[in-house]
Parts: C-alpha cells; sequence; structure tokens
C-alpha cells in the first residue's frame, strides 16, 4: 500500500489522460475532483492486487456519458456518497476496494476521489488498461464477469440500479438513462470478489500512469524531448502536423465525429484523418488505415506532449498523432468481438499497430 497525494495525482491525471486514447473525459475536470477531496480528506490509499482478500468485494466506480458534457455539469456533490450507499445496499456489506474502470482523464481520478472521501482503498487495476466508449467493454467481460448489479445516480438525486440479460442489454439501457439524465451519469459496475479483480482486470494502471506522466512532464528537460517521449512511452510516431478540421456531434450519449490534420515536416504535403466515438477509434494518412482499436490512437501537443482529448480539439493547434499496443486480451478472438474495427462499424480486419505501421515502411 502506498499513498496518493497532490504530487503523484498530477502524474497519474496526465498519464492516464493518455491512455484515455482521446477519451475518458477532461483531465482538468478529472483531477479538480480529485484534489478537492485529498485536500479535503488526506491521501488516498493504493493498494497492490495481490493485497486483496480472494473475497473482497471490489467495487469499479466511474463517470458514463459524453465526455463534452460532462465538461459542463461537472459530477454532483453527492455521487460518491449516493453510490456508496446503494452498494452496500445492494450486498449487505461494506466495500472493501474501489477500482477503475477505465483508464481515462475523470474515469481513473473518480476513483482516487472516492477513495480519498470514504477512506476505502484504491486498487491500482482498470478493466481496460486504457478508454472504450461502451459498458461492456470491460476484460473481466473475456472473464465471463457479468456488469450487474449496476447502480447509476444522476447530480439531481435519482438512483436507479440494474440486473439486466447480459452487459450489451446493461449498456443500452444504461445509455438510455444516462441520455435522458442530461448527458452523463456517474455507475458502479463489474462488482466483483478480490480473485476475480486478480485474475482478469488489467494490472498496474496507476502506476503506468504515474510513470507515463513523469515521462511526459519531465521531456522538455532533455536534450532531445521527442527522443526521449517515444522511448519512456513505447509509443509509435503516426503524423506530425496541424489540425485544419474538426467535426463533432453529442449523440446517443457519445463525442461522435473527426478530425483532420494537415501535415508538417516530414509530413509535408500529406494528411490525416481520425474518427472517433468518445476514442479515437481509427487514424488514416492519405486514406490508408494506419491504425484502428482496439490499439491506443493518441494527439498529443506537438510541443509539449500533453495529451488531446478529443473534446479539446481545436482548429489551428498543432499535434503529434501517435500509436501505443493495447492489452494482450484485447488482442484475442473474444476481445477483438468486443473492440475490434468491425464491431465500431469498420470495414477492415484488425492488424496489430506495430505490423500495420511496418508495412507502410515507417519503422
Amino acid at each position: 500500500m502506498r499513498l496518493i497525494g497532490t504530487e503523484e495525482l498530477e502524474h497519474i491525471a496526465l498519464g492516464a489522460s493518455l491512455l484515455g486514447a482521446g477519451g475518458g473525459g477532461d483531465p482538468y475536470i478529472g483531477k479538480l475532483m480529485a484534489l478537492g477531496a485529498i485536500r479535503d480528506c488526506g491521501p488516498a490509499r493504493l493498494i497492490d492486487a495481490s493485497e486483496l482478500a480472494d473475497d473482497a468485494l471490489v467495487v469499479p466506480i466511474g463517470m458514463m456519458g459524453a465526455p463534452t458534457v460532462l465538461a459542463e455539469k461537472g459530477i454532483g456533490s453527492h455521487d460518491i456518497e449516493d453510490l456508496h450507499e446503494m452498494v452496500c445496499e445492494m450486498y449487505g456489506r461494506e466495500i472493501d476496494a474501489f477500482m477503475c474502470t477505465e483508464a481515462g482523464g475523470v474515469n481513473s481520478m473518480m476513483p482516487l476521489t472516492a477513495a480519498a472521501r470514504t477512506g476505502i482503498p484504491l486498487v491500482d487495476a482498470d478493466g481496460m488498461g486504457r478508454a472504450f466508449p461502451e459498458l461492456q467493454m470491460e476484460t473481466m467481460a473475456l472473464g465471463g464477469v457479468t456488469a450487474s448489479p449496476c447502480a447509476l445516480v444522476d447530480e439531481k438525486g435519482n438512483r436507479v440500479t440494474f440486473r439486466t440479460a447480459d452487459n450489451r442489454w446493461l449498456e443500452s439501457l444504461a445509455r438510455a438513462v444516462t441520455v435522458e439524465a442530461g448527458g452523463n451519469v456517474s455507475v458502479c459496475m463489474y462488482i466483483m470478489d478480490g480473485a476475480t479483480c486478480k485474475r482478469y482486470s488489467v494490472l498496474g494502471t496507476f502506476s503506468r500512469c504515474e510513470k507515463l506522466g513523469q515521462t511526459i512532464r519531465g521531456a522538455k528537460r532533455e536534450e532531445d524531448p521527442a527522443a526521449f517521449f517515444f522511448r519512456e512511452t513505447g509509443a509509435l510516431p503516426l503524423f506530425a502536423g496541424k489540425i485544419s478540421d474538426v467535426e463533432r456531434t453529442v449523440s446517443g450519449g457519445f463525442n461522435r465525429g473527426s478530425v483532420t490534420i494537415r501535415g508538417a515536416g516530414e509530413d509535408q504535403g500529406r494528411t490525416a484523418r481520425v474518427i472517433f466515438q468518445n476514442e479515437n477509434l481509427a487514424a488514416y494518412r492519405d486514406g490508408a488505415l494506419l491504425a484502428t482499436t482496439p490499439d491506443l490512437i493518441c494527439l498529443v501537443d506537438a510541443a509539449t506532449f500533453l495529451p488531446v482529448t478529443t473534446d479539446r480539439l481545436r482548429y489551428g493547434r498543432r499535434v503529434l498523432l501517435i500509436g501505443l499496443p493495447c492489452h494482450p486480451l484485447w488482442r484475442t478472438e473474444g476481445g477483438l468481438a468486443l473492440v475490434g474495427p468491425r464491431y465500431f462499424g469498420l470495414d477492415c480486419d484488425y492488424i496489430p499497430l506495430e505490423e500495420r505501421v511496418r508495412r507502410l515502411g515507417d519503422v
């Protein structure tokens, strides 16, 4: 176990925003939530999954909805208190540990906020190793864990519980409630025991986020910042340029759209395009695929390497388009059925990022 204070939080929030692959919510909003909780209640306790008892009650907690809506509405002042009470009533016992549903600017910060405000420890793990747009897209689902019973609240004080036939039904029904509630809600789902958490979660998420955040912040002090960034993060450079167009709408509880980037430097005269549904789903260069989900497709500021989320895309911003390999579970047959390109309507088979880039002669 170790304590997460304000300094560690800064690094974790930044690294989680990169793993959000464009989604997961505004990192600034998420960080403010967690900073307020730590300043009010003291540091959060972070534990390794190996410290969990096999019968521990582990509760993933996060936000659901469109990131642009969350940036305007924020989180309800009683959301964590309400969810805590609901889960304890559902299971007739106290929660032993909170967990992250996904890595991302908000959804990595809400569990830290809950841990600080309640004194309940947080497991160093999550259910994706990145961010995805739908509830059924969790590594725990690959192990047969059901997302329900699920507890959902909004900032107005509405409380909803679900017990659905399967995880996709929960996504459909909870998404409908989210839209009706104004575009974002807070949820607890995939509630499990400690043994299941250790077996089917992506372990070490917060430790990885902290290291990524330290790398991003430290890059500017290096003689060759770009070389340091790519070496330490393991990211692959895909494209460099300036944002020339952004198309974005909010529909069905998601941010949907695309961003077009006009090339600069070695990419002068070329054009890249990224499409997204909360998270970036596919990247193209001059019409040829560079990368697809489930690998991470990320945009970072060309000068600072700070992640640029889909709700912060702006005309004229100079960015680097980069890719990170996904967790190995997502490259399995079951993983690709849940989060592969064809699930999102892309007419292509999944090819690992490293192989696709190599075929294009970039590495």
